[in-house]
């Protein structure tokens, strides 16, 4: 097993009580452990957060018996694992004066679904009033879905996501389509992550804590960035318009003699450039696609254009003039290609963390938060069920080992 997690990062000495589980409050929480919090994860006697069972694939034990899935390792290093059954009046006892004594609440339980164990914001800011207290739910505190349960991919659809995502109408497989990974979660993570750090920081300079209200949805419609404003101004929902992009072209997708390359013209130099690179500087100068805006209205006589240049060299050929050119492109890598890439070598991409009781190493991603002064540190692996509940009870709490025993007997812990 790992052990106790070491101060150490810019948000050293600020405790995260986690009361969430899946993936959107782990990966905001996550995030904070990462950057120095102690993060203490809070889960079901014998079961923990729904993900450790979320697999195939599992780890395997040190024993040859099943781990934890795979999936739950992408959110949770770096966190202190705890076990406690919240529905017994003593669990929720334990957990308030937990939440008494911590910086940050982090849940996604349905509104109002904490209220019944005093664990809700109110209750607790009676006994500190400093605490920060972040809920995330499919569609927030207040309107008329906010107790409506809220899972990604259902997400996805209800705020637009897969109706820009996919084929064109009319394409062979022009069905709406989700994206590979669930974004609403990852994302509405992120703004939770900025939230309760705002919100930390004006805690500190005014002794207040608040309530950070996080919703999938709100999360998604922000998403949509660009695609949202092209609606407002133009008065029109956009489509599915495959790999290509509403605003840009040539930013797509093209085949090679041996694969496919994307290419991503972003100005209407990079354009002359990219022509001069395939082979016919002319086209660059064709009257119909001097701007970037003749290029997007005339985009279905360029593409097949520059296709029929792209077509006549491999993939490599392509990277490295059109690299030389000065025009962004790369290959569609694999999940195992990305890592194999000399820039993710070289960036340290792998984190590889061993824990006691599995037979191999864990490897996640490393963050992508680089910091000159206070780096991330990868201090512990993500934690076993339950395996840091005596210590956290004892050095947070002043339980002594006999008072935890009664309670792991009586299955409160």
């Amino acid at each position: 097993m790992s052990e106790a997690k070491a101060a150490t990062g810019p948000l050293a000495g600020v405790t995260v009580l986690d009361l969430s589980r899946v993936l959107a409050g782990p990966w905001a929480t996550q995030l904070l452990a990462d950057l120095g919090a102690d993060v203490i994860k809070v889960e079901r006697p014998g079961a923990g957060d729904d993900t450790r069972a979320w697999g195939p694939p599992f780890t395997d034990t040190a024993e040859g018996e099943r781990g934890d899935a795979a999936y739950f390792m992408c959110a949770n290093r770096n966190k202190r694992s705890v076990t406690v059954d919240m529905a017994r009046p003593e669990g929720a006892a334990l957990l308030r004066e937990l939440a008494a004594r911590a910086d940050v609440v982090v849940e996604n339980f349905k509104v109002g679904g904490l209220k019944k164990y005093g664990l809700d914001y109110d209750s607790l800011r009676q006994v500190n009033p400093r605490l920060v207290y972040c809920s995330i739910t499919g569609f927030g505190q207040s309107g008329p879905y906010a107790e409506r349960a809220g899972y990604d991919y259902m997400i996805q659809a209800m705020g637009g996501l897969m109706s820009i995502t996919g084929q064109p109408e009319g394409a062979p497989g022009d069905e709406p389509m989700k994206v590979g990974v669930a974004v609403a979660d990852l994302f509405t993570g992120l703004y939770a992550s900025n939230g309760i750090l705002a919100a930390l920081l004006h805690a500190r300079m005014t002794g207040q804590g608040q309530h950070v209200d996080l919703a999938l949805f709100d999360v998604q419609a922000a998403m949509l960035a660009n695609q949202a404003t092209n609606f407002f101004v133009s008065g029109r929902a956009p489509q599915r318009l495959g790999n290509a992009h509403p605003n840009l072209c040539p930013y797509q997708p093209f085949a090679t003699a041996d694969g496919s390359i994307v290419v991503a013209v972003g100005n209407d130099g990079q354009f002359r450039a990219l022509c001069k690179a395939l082979g016919d500087e002319a086209l660059g100068e064709d009257h119909r696609f001097l701007t970037n805006a003749l290029r997007v209205a005339n985009r279905a006589e360029l593409i097949p254009l520059l296709t029929a240049l792209t077509e006549a060299g491999t993939t490599h050929h392509w990277i490295k003039a059109l690299e030389a050119a000065g025009v962004p492109c790369g290959p569609i890598n694999t999940i195992d290609g990305v890592f194999a890439e000399p820039q993710a070598k070289a960036r340290g991409l792998v984190v590889e963390q061993v824990r006691g009781d599995l037979a191999r190493p864990i490897k996640t991603v490393a963050s992508p938060v680089r910091l000159s002064q206070t780096p991330v540190a990868y201090v512990t692996p993500p934690p076993a069920l339950g395996e840091h509940t005596d210590k956290v009870l004892a050095e947070r709490l002043g339980l002594t080992p006999e008072r935890i025993a009664e309670l792991r007997a009586a299955g409160v812990v």
